[in-house]
């Protein structure tokens, strides 16, 4: 990936980070913008957001962001000097997701390596 996409993904992803964290709509909830991946030709940007909550919260706020993207890709252009305003799309990062996942099931199988052991030792 060359310099200038590079740079120009992080402007993008710090921009969009706060300018999210400013709109009003209700939808939208507590939300990060953990990455962006630009076409190279930086025609798209695909956004990744992290966002905390229910299901539902995350539905509703992925709504949310998709019907701001028009007044975010306007304020993204008055920030950040680019040939042309990239197209937004937002994904959801379940990276997140995954992890907390992850960490569940070590948890489970920690938990059930010490019983095992606990009832070894009181078998002995």
């Amino acid at each position: 990936m060359s310099q200038r996409i590079a740079k120009a993904q992080e402007l993008t992803r710090e921009v969009l980070g706060e300018s999210i964290q400013r709109l009003k709509d209700p939808r939208v909830g507590f939300t990060t913008v953990t990455a962006v991946r630009m076409t190279p030709d930086l025609q798209q940007a695909r956004v990744f957001v992290s966002v905390l909550g229910t299901a539902e919260d995350k539905e509703q706020t992925m709504a949310g962001l998709a019907s701001a993207a028009p007044h975010l890709r306007t304020e993204l252009g008055q920030q950040v000097r680019l040939r042309y305003t990239p197209e937004l799309i937002f994904d959801l990062d379940r990276g997140a997701d995954t992890a907390e996942r992850i960490d569940e099931l070590l948890r489970k199988i920690h938990a059930e390596e010490a019983q095992e052991a606990a009832a070894e030792g009181v078998e002995e």
